[in-house]
């Protein structure tokens, strides 16, 4: 084997092994090689790209402002763009948008001019990014609360003193309704600072271990009343509970604001699931779905089938004084409470909702620690094993959010499986009448289109039952899904969810596929 033939072998290894994405195109911009990674980022098999101009792996502004920068640098030979790293906008086979940083630079080749492009995939930095934002504006914000609502609470401290003070030097009747009214309103002040102090975290909790399934039990009690006869309330304790250190009063306090958020929401004939179980976030792919350190926590679902909340008001529900129900009165303190509370007892708060089916909102706290004589053998995450892998078996991804598909996607195959995707399951369906092979469906349940999870679920096992399917949802399925289910029946895989669970499910449906 000749010099050429090794350094031509070893640029192939190379380009195979590298984790970012490398493009090689002429002046003109045609492909002319596209590495294992750029394949998998734009969602291309190599045939498909070589041939084909850069441009299709850009939103179509950015495409025109491209041909006019190679045009000037062909001409001018001006590096306008080459070898300046900038974070762009790349576009998947799917259309679909995402972040990324890309370097180019060039070489010539036999008197042509080729360039090589070199890109990393940003989706997972910028997700960081605005969840780190989100956290610091919401403590920003508890911060300069806390400094406000102190100082209030000093001036209300004088206002109630005084007022009580002419109470007592015998004020007339006159003077008294007005002297009491100003007290009621000082005091409702003075509960709403109170409010104020545990979203900023400065309020004196008083934590003791607690079993929560006690705790949710006797609040539950209250809410029946409270909630009415329209409300239908539904449990789903885990018996082996663990338990964990909180103030049992703000915990009852979370527990009945989420419930008469939901209750508001949901309207007459509502459906409210509280869930409670232990989960032990142990691998890192549901640390990052769920920005929460490894450990063992206990869960408490609040789950409601009401209209459900846009992705704005999402992503300010727990600051304080925004609200949706400004109209009926809502002061916008109640999710800032409990958003404060949680995680001012070392936990964290998670927020799963789509307008028109519902919210879910999961509260983990720590669990309190297991003595070493106490633990069972399936305690032990370490004696678990490696996780079963797949054998190239293809499975397709069914997501509507971004995001979660990439995340899904990474996930399968880290265990050994290749994979199809689809944004819905509409395309989804359509795929598979063309002929796109798959071995297992992994779909969502509440998705955009004709087709939810259920939809598609029934028309793979009647027209092709030789897939297996997996559903998987941030809903707990017996509240939001009952009406979408149709009386049928599919095991659902509860996001979040551990990679071993991921892995174990797949395991299953294809021994069960092998066995038929």
């Amino acid at each position: 084997m000749g010099n050429g033939d090794q350094d031509s072998g070893l640029l192939q290894a190379i380009l195979e092994m590298a984790a970012d994405a490398v493009i090689v195109s002429d002046q003109t911009g045609k492909i002319t090689r596209a590495n294992p990674a750029a394949c998998r980022l734009f969602q291309y098999d190599a045939d498909a790209l070589i041939g084909q101009s850069v441009n299709v792996l850009m939103p179509t502004a950015l495409a025109d402002l491209h041909d006019g920068f190679m045009a000037h640098h062909v001409k001018t030979g001006e590096e306008r763009i080459i070898g300046v790293g900038r974070d762009v906008e790349g576009q998947r086979r799917d259309k679909s948008i995402f972040p990324l940083h890309i370097s180019v630079s060039y070489a010539d080749v036999s008197g042509q001019r080729m360039f090589v492009a070199i890109m990393h995939d940003l989706t997972q930095d910028k997700a960081t990014q605005h969840a780190l934002s989100r956290s610091q504006r919401l403590d920003a914000i508890g911060q300069m609360t806390g400094g406000i609502a102190h100082d209030f609470n000093n001036l209300l401290t004088v206002v109630i003193g005084n007022l009580e003070l002419l109470e007592m030097r015998g004020a007339s009747d006159r003077q008294m309704v007005l002297i009491k009214d100003a007290l009621d309103s000082a005091e409702l002040g003075a509960d709403l600072t109170a409010r104020l102090m545990v979203f900023a975290r400065r309020s004196n909790l008083k934590p003791v271990e607690t079993d929560l399934r006690v705790l949710c039990e006797e609040t539950l009690a209250i809410l029946r009343r409270t909630l009415g006869a329209n409300t239908r309330i539904k449990t789903n304790f885990a018996p082996d509970l663990n338990l964990v250190m909180i103030d049992p009063v703000q915990l009852q306090s979370a527990l009945m604001n989420l419930a008469l958020n939901a209750r508001d929401a949901m309207g007459p004939n509502g459906e409210l699931l509280v869930s409670l179980s232990n989960v032990t976030i142990d691998d890192t792919y549901m640390a990052q779905e769920t920005d929460i350190k490894l450990g063992d926590y206990v869960r408490l679902s609040v789950s409601d089938n009401g209209a459900g909340m846009s992705v704005d008001a999402q992503q300010r529900a727990f600051e304080p004084f925004f609200t949706t129900k400004s109209e009926s009165g809502g002061t916008g303190l109640g999710l800032a409470m409990v958003y404060g509370f949680v995680r001012q007892s070392g936990g964290h708060i998670t927020l799963y909702s789509e307008v028109g089916h519902g919210t879910s909102f999961g509260l983990y706290f720590p669990a309190v620690p297991v003595h070493d004589d106490q633990l069972t053998p399936s305690d032990d995450r370490h004696a678990r094993g490696s996780l079963p892998l797949g054998h190239g078996e293809t499975v397709l991804v069914v997501e509507d959010n971004p995001k979660v598909r990439k995340l899904s996607v990474e996930r399968i195959r880290d265990l050994g499986f290749k994979t199809e995707e689809a944004s819905n399951g509409d395309d989804a369906y359509r795929m598979l009448t063309s002929g796109t092979h798959a071995d297992v469906v992994f779909s969502d349940l509440v998705m955009p289109g004709v087709l939810n999870g259920y939809d598609l679920a029934a028309k793979v096992t009647s027209e092709f039952p030789h897939l297996k399917v997996l559903l998987t949802s941030g809903y707990a399925s017996d509240v939001v899904t009952d009406a979408m289910a149709r009386g049928q029946s599919y095991d659902i895989l509860r996001k979040p969810y551990r990679q071993s669970d991921l892995a174990q499910r797949l395991q299953a449906l294809l021994a069960e596929r092998s066995e038929g």
